[in-house]
Parts: C-alpha cells; sequence; structure tokens
C-alpha cells in the first residue's frame, strides 16, 4: 500500500516552488538536486521530498537488516584481520549499525508489541535480544519504557531517560555549557565510562529474576568466545564482536539518548501538563542545507564537493550507526507510541503534521544534525536551576 508524503500533499493544494518553500534542507535538495537520488536523501535525512509515495513496510524488514548488518560487519572484520587490517574499522561500524537496529528499532518495539503480530513472538524475541546483546531484561526494560511515555513520569527519577543523563552519563542541571560539552566528550573517550557502562549492562542482562534468560545470554556469549580463544582468534572474537557490542553501541547510544529529549523550562516540567512530551521531544535529521551557488564556478564547486562531503562521510556515519530506524523521528513516536506506522516514519510523521497534529496543542519541532540536537540538550539542562525537581 502506497500513500502521497505530506509534500505530495503540500504541493497539490498550495503549488511549492523553490520560491515559496520554507527553509527546509530537504525541501531545497528536492530542488537543487536530480531525481534520481531523492530516494537515498529521503533515507539519509528521514525527512521525504515532495511527490515522493513510498510503499509501507513490513517490521520484519528491520529484523532482517539488522540481521544482516551484524552478521556482515563481523565477516568483514575477520577478513580485514586476514587480508586488509585497514577495513577493520568498516566492518566494526557495520556491526554496530545492525545492534543499533536491534536495540532502537527491534527490541524498542517489541515492548510496544508491534514487531511481531502475536504478544508472546515479542515478548520472546525482546528476551533473547536483550540476553545477548547485554541489555536490561526484557520485563523490566518494557515496564520502565511505558513509565518514559507518561507525562508523571517523564524527566523524572523514575524515567530512563534521566537516569541515562543524570547517572550513566553524570550530567547535571545547572552546569555552565561548556562543562557538560566536555564531560561528554570524554566520557565518549573514557575507557572507564565504558567499563563501567558495560558493567552495569552485564549485571542488568545477567542478574535478572529469569533465571533461563541470564543463562541464554551467558550460553551465547560462551558459544562464541570459547572457539576464539581455544583456535587462537581472539583477537578477531574481541574486535569483531566484543569491542562493537561495548564501546562502539555504547559511545553511539550516548549520541542518540542525549538528543532524543531536551529540558523544557522549569515551569513546564513542574505543570506536568499534556503536551510535555512535545515540549520535551522533537525530530533531529541528518544533513544541512545544500548550496545555492552553481557547480560552474570555482566557488560554488567547492561549496557543492564541502556539502558531499559531509553528507556522505558524517551524515552516513550518523544514519547508519546513531540515529538508526525510526530514531531521528522519536517525536512521533512518543505521541503515537501504539502505531504500527512507525515502519514508514518518514512519510507518517509529516502526515500527522499536515493533519495538525489534533490530540496535542504543541507543534512538531526539528533540528538538523546530530551535534546541533545534542548542543540542544546540553543547552537545555545548563539553563535549568540546579535542584530543579524531577
Amino acid at each position: 500500500m502506497t500513500f502521497s508524503s505530506p509534500a505530495t500533499i503540500l504541493a497539490e493544494g498550495q503549488s511549492w516552488s523553490i520560491a515559496t518553500a520554507p527553509a527546509n534542507p530537504r525541501l531545497a535538495m528536492h530542488y537543487r538536486l536530480p531525481k534520481g537520488i531523492q530516494p537515498f536523501l529521503t533515507w539519509l535525512t528521514a525527512q521525504p521530498a515532495p511527490g515522493e509515495a513510498l510503499r509501507e513496510r513490513s517490521p520484519l524488514r528491520f529484523v532482517a537488516i539488522a540481521l544482516l548488518q551484524t552478521l556482515l560487519g563481523i565477516v568483514l572484520s575477520v577478513a580485514a584481520l586476514q587480508l586488509c587490517p585497514s577495513l577493520i574499522l568498516v566492518g566494526m561500524l557495520l556491526t554496530t549499525a545492525g545492534l543499533g537496529l536491534f536495540q532502537v528499532v527491534v527490541f524498542h518495539h517489541c515492548s510496544h508489541g508491534t514487531v511481531f503480530r502475536t504478544r508472546e513472538t515479542n515478548v520472546w524475541v525482546g528476551q533473547l535480544v536483550s540476553a545477548v546483546l547485554l541489555f536490561k531484561h526484557f520485563d523490566h526494560y518494557k515496564k520502565e519504557h511505558m513509565l518514559h511515555h507518561s507525562n508523571n513520569k517523564l524527566l523524572t527519577e523514575e524515567d530512563e531517560f534521566a537516569d541515562f543523563v543524570f547517572n550513566t552519563c553524570r550530567l547535571e542541571a545547572g552546569v555552565n555549557l561548556a562543562v557538560l560539552r566536555r564531560r561528554v566528550l570524554l566520557s565518549i573517550v573514557s575507557p572507564l565510562f565504558h567499563a563501567r557502562f558495560a558493567v552495569r549492562r552485564v549485571q542488568a542482562a545477567w542478574s535478572s529474576h529469569d533465571r533461563r534468560h541470564n543463562l541464554i545470554g551467558i550460553a551465547v556469549w560462551a558459544a562464541l568466545a570459547l572457539p576464539a580463544l581455544v583456535t587462537g582468534q581472539w583477537l578477531a572474537f574481541l574486535l569483531a564482536w566484543v569491542v562493537p557490542v561495548t564501546v562502539l553501541l555504547q559511545a553511539a547510544t550516548v549520541g542518540r539518548i542525549l538528543c532524543e529529549h531536551s529540558f523544557p523550562d522549569a515551569e513546564v516540567i513542574a505543570t506536568r501538563g499534556r503536551d510535555l512530551t512535545c515540549h520535551a521531544t522533537g525530530g533531529v535529521f541528518p544533513g544541512m542545507m545544500p548550496p545555492s551557488a552553481g557547480a560552474g564556478s570555482p566557488h560554488g564547486a567547492l561549496a557543492w564537493l564541502g556539502w558531499w562531503a559531509n553528507m556522505l562521510i558524517v551524515q552516513v556515519f550518523v544514519r547508519m550507526v546513531v540515529l538508526v530506524g525510526d530514531a531521528p523521528c522519536h517525536d512521533y513516536h512518543h505521541r503515537k507510541p501504539a502505531s504500527r506506522r512507525w515502519t514508514s516514519y518518514i512519510q507518517a510523521r509529516h502526515l500527522d503534521i499536515q493533519a495538525g497534529s489534533t490530540t496535542f496543542k504543541t507543534d512538531y519541532k526539528e533540528t538538523w544534525g546530530l551535534f546541533r540536537a545534542i548542543e540542544t540538550t546540553l543547552a537545555s539542562l545548563s539553563r535549568l536551576p540546579a535542584g530543579t525537581p524531577l
């Protein structure tokens, strides 16, 4: 089944043109770049262009992509060690991309019961993912995640996002923005931070109330580690599996979670109104405004070269490793957490915008660029008075 993107609806109703289009990087890409690359730009930016109509996808497609990326990444990493060590990072990042999809899409949406048809399958797969990939036991995660979707619990001590910000990343309200930036950067490169994060994950995954769940996770890791140790391939095991599932996935998790939400004014938080989630959540889209100059002049050619370098290196990395799956449209998910249209999140979010998001009074908001979005979150935390009750 296909449906028109909201940009198509606007084009039909209001005759979009380059002169009337708002300052939206995706629309500028549509007008300034060839038609043939528009589907790629839609995936990369997580925003549709006028005239596009994409098919709704099966949730199983995301499961298959996650599994394929993970396995291909492992194979590439192992092969690179033997044939071309310079490609090892590519393999490790591909594995991390697949693990991120398991975390952000499969595990997460299983908790909402929207990946598989039956509740039992969603629970079984969620438990398997949590045991093997060292996530919090699925039952505990599901319970805490439902609290995260409550306006009464969002940005409180019981909220998983607030817990990550204050306890895992050890950030604080009312602290100078430069200090918060430094703490985040040091965390990402700190062996101590990653060791503490990994230990916390292992405890949450293998010291749960469910002995069977714990044993499954330990058994899978033992089945991977023992042959590597016996055959002397411990370095391959370390680089192809352990580093991606710990250090790289944890760094990506920091980047993603720190841009999923921001902290509204203390009064908004204290009021706990129905639109709190709208004030605290926005879309985050990879990409930047393309140059307005033509490529015919030296200045224009240089501008376009820099733009393409940014899009194909920085933004593809962000989209593949950090803002995976429907993560760019996290605001849509919070407005419609039970929607099965999450598989077509790019169009679904825009259709909701064009419908006026009738269930909320607060408009959607968006930020272009991962680093700018993280800066927005840190700035909002810095502005929040120290000791603000959460």
